[in-house]
This record gives structure tokens, sequence and C-alpha cells, in this order.
């Protein structure tokens, strides 16, 4: 007797990683962050796992001071989000396009590294060390100080989420 079939569950990036950004820009991305950009590869790297350059990213700045680097398989929902967003409320055109705007598509290199473009660098105050967190279908790249203060001011009242997701 076969069971019921798993439901999919899609990418997944967790946990958070400290590297170091050269002077060039370039940062490396963790292995199990270039497993899960996979088509149907997960974290774990599954037979859809990509590996090496045919990898796509799109990195851009939603949600400030950090960036947010989009699978390409992920960035797809964005863009159809979005072209509803500029369809049903036209007034959201402007704020569409200097999302777009600040957009950028990438491939990690032959050493997994990522280039992230000067303007983006600047918006996110990138240097040196740099932050890589996992946030489930996307990875979000802060610098490790801001990334601190924006959680230890956000984290009174965590504790109440906790029963609707940890059961």
């Amino acid at each position: 007797m076969q069971g019921a079939p798993t439901p999919t569950r899609g990418l997944k990036f967790l946990g958070r990683y400290l590297f170091q950004m050269d002077e060039k820009g370039r940062v490396a991305l963790p292995a199990a962050f270039r497993r899960g950009s996979g088509n149907g590869g997960g974290a774990s790297g599954g037979a859809g796992a990509k590996e090496g350059s045919d990898q796509r990213f799109v990195l851009i700045q939603a949600y400030p001071p950090a960036l947010a680097l989009y699978p390409e398989s992920e960035w797809a929902g964005v863009e159809e989000r979005l072209r509803e967003l500029v369809q049903h409320q036209p007034d959201a055109r402007m704020y569409v396009l200097s999302v777009m705007s600040n957009a950028v598509e990438l491939a990690p290199d032959s050493q997994g590294r990522i280039l992230i473009p000067a303007r983006l660098k600047e918006a996110a105050e990138l240097a040196g060390p740099v932050l890589l967190v996992g946030a489930i279908d996307k990875v979000e790249i802060w610098n490790p100080a801001k990334f601190e203060i924006a959680v230890t001011a956000k984290s009174e009242g965590f504790e109440r989420f906790a029963p609707q997701i940890f059961r």
C-alpha cells in the first residue's frame, strides 16, 4: 500500500554564515545555499540541484538595510506579484520601477562567489564581513552589526509567534 505523496516544499535556505567580502565586492555563497538554489533540490541538494555556473539569482534591496538574493525559480513568483500589483494598483508603478531599477541578475563564479554591485553594497552598507542569512525562500545579505541591531530591536515579543509555528 502506497502512502500519500509527500508535498513539494520547494527551496529552503536556513542558517547564518559570516563571510568576508573581498575588495572587488565578491562574497562566497555557502555550499548549502548553492545547493538550495537548484530547481527542486532543496537545501539538501537533490537530483534537481544545479551546481556550477548555470545557477541564476536576482539580487535586490526590497527591505532596507538588507539585500535579498532570490534564486531564479523563486524570482519568477516575485515578478508575477509585481505585475499584478501594477495591474491592480497603477499608483504602485514607481515603486515597482525603483525596485526593478536596482535589481541585478547574477550567477556564482567557479568558486561559488557572487559579485555585489557597488550601488547595492553602498545601499546595504556592506564592507568587509558580510552576514548571509537563510530566509526560507531567499537569502538575505546583511551588514552584521545592522542585523544584530535589527533583531535586538524587534525581539521583544518574538515568543508570541512560537506557538503558531512550533506545535
